[in-house]
């Protein structure tokens, strides 16, 4: 029995040519480990990852690296723009594979982060001093139930 159509084409699942190719588009080297990073990192769609949850991936997939290289890794695509850090808790950083301006929740309770539907303009209003521009508005809203 086949699907009912809904008017847009599935979206076929990226390959190995197209992360390599995303890596070079980003002036980076396509080495073993990257490229098995940003496979993990860019073939589930949107998600908010920490480097402990990604090298713990990695491991069940059978990818060698080391936490130390999850995580320099990470920085570098950060560094480059390929994902969003964000600092929560001052020690805990979180990669967005989602690197459009937006915000997102961070429930207390369980550690989880969602991003922040619909259209937000942040940095409406602000203005930076005299010879700066805003680059980006990096927004965490902390969540944690109503006590009754």
């Amino acid at each position: 029995m086949s699907e009912p159509f809904s008017g847009n084409a599935p979206t076929p699942a990226p390959n190995s040519r197209h992360h390599r190719w995303l890596l070079e588009k980003y002036g980076l080297r396509a080495t073993r480990q990257r490229l098995g990073l940003a496979k993990l990192l860019f073939s589930k769609g949107d998600r908010h990852v920490t480097a402990d949850a990604l090298a713990a991936e990695a491991g069940s997939v059978r990818i060698a690296a080391s936490l130390a290289t999850v995580y320099n890794v990470l920085n570098l695509f950060a560094e480059v723009g390929l994902v969003r850090g964000l600092a929560i808790d001052g020690s805990k950083t979180v990669f967005d594979t989602n690197t459009t301006d937006h915000g997102h929740f961070f429930f207390e309770e369980t550690g989880e982060i969602t991003d922040i539907t619909g259209e937000t303009h942040f940095s409406e209003g602000i203005q930076p001093p005299d010879g700066y521009e805003i680059v980006k508005v990096d927004v965490v809203v902390r969540l944690r139930r109503k006590r009754p």
